[in-house]
């Protein structure tokens, strides 16, 4: 069985990434927020496509279904700030 840190462990070592969470308790579906500087100025399709990249064979193989969340880190900034009012 596939675990989520094992999933961001491989898109660590592949993707130059500032946050990243993968969830998932069934060991082929996943969950993951990623944040990344290589996103700025990307589509969200290349960008999904960067992650795929990243996780080569896996989503061929192990991963059954990848739902993402990718982020710019001043879009993360953002974002967290919003949530601490």
């Amino acid at each position: 069985m596939l675990l989520p840190s094992q999933i961001e462990e491989v898109i660590d070592a592949n993707l130059d990434c500032d946050f990243i969470e993968v969830r998932g308790d069934d060991g082929t579906h996943f969950e993951a927020t990623i944040v990344s500087p290589l996103f700025k100025d990307q589509s969200m399709i290349k960008q999904h496509q960067m992650v795929y990249q990243a996780l080569g064979d896996m989503m061929k193989q192990e991963i059954h279904a990848l739902s993402m969340k990718t982020i710019t880190p001043d879009q993360w900034q953002k974002f967290n700030k919003s949530k601490r009012r």
